[in-house]
């Protein structure tokens, strides 16, 4: 679906920008009292049951928003869990850690990626702005916090592949900052090298009532196999 159709389709729900927004913050107070934090409990890092890290197999990270935390979910149905049964069944050896936070902008997920990178990690995915497109965050802002990141990653752990995910931002903040927000993504994956984008999270997801819970914004665990079907078929290629 073309990016205007999509956005249409999304702003058809009733009051779905404030019930988002209202969501947001009620999950999470701010992101900022999340983030700074900067503790094992405000990274909500889960890694999947019976999967023991070895000296053999790599560690896969997921960085996100409660679409990556898998908001209203049950953990095992967050996608980066789902992927984590894609990885399992084709016999690569990654273990996946889900590092979403709900209610978390991109100057919350900077603030604490230190505590994160304290680890040894092997593919960063990369899933924020989403909280910053609700809140009306300017686009520059977010486009610095997400440079920032790739940078604090590249110069911690230089090996790591790094993904980033598209995403898009509702239309009620007119068109120049819808326009803006979507280029930020593939701005970002070609000015920094070697740095790989990965299709829009919500494709085929998003305003489709029958695959979100009842807020309209977070999938159901119909819509979250699709969205790890997203993720996969972009992801594997660099997992090999």
């Amino acid at each position: 679906m073309a990016y205007a159709a999509r956005t249409l389709v999304v702003a058809r729900g009733t009051l779905l920008v404030l019930t988002a927004f209202a969501c947001s913050k009620e999950q999470a107070g701010t992101s900022d009292s999340i983030a700074s934090q900067a503790s094992p409990a405000a990274s909500v890092a889960v890694a999947a049951p019976g999967r023991a890290s070895t000296d053999s197999t790599k560690t896969l990270l997921f960085l996100g928003t409660s679409l990556t935390a898998g908001l209203g979910l049950d953990p095992e149905e967050a996608y980066p869990m789902l992927i984590q049964r894609k990885v399992d069944s084709t016999r690569l050896a990654y273990r996946v850690v889900n590092a979403g936070v709900s209610g978390e902008t991109s100057s919350g997920l900077l603030r604490r990626l230190d505590w994160l990178l304290q680890q040894r990690l092997d593919v960063i995915v990369i899933e924020t702005g989403a909280n910053d497109g609700l809140r009306g965050v300017p686009v520059m802002a977010m486009r610095d916090n997400l440079q920032q990141i790739i940078t604090r990653i590249r110069s911690a752990q230089p090996w790591a592949t790094i993904a980033l995910i598209q995403m898009e931002a509702l239309p009620n903040m007119g068109r120049t900052y819808t326009e803006s927000f979507q280029a930020t993504f593939p701005d970002l994956a070609l000015r920094n090298q070697g740095v790989v984008l990965l299709p829009f999270l919500l494709d085929g997801v998003a305003g489709e009532r029958d695959l979100n819970q009842g807020d309209g914004i977070h999938p159901n665990e119909q819509g979250e196999r699709i969205v790890a079907a997203n993720v996969w078929k972009a992801l594997k290629p660099l997992l090999r």
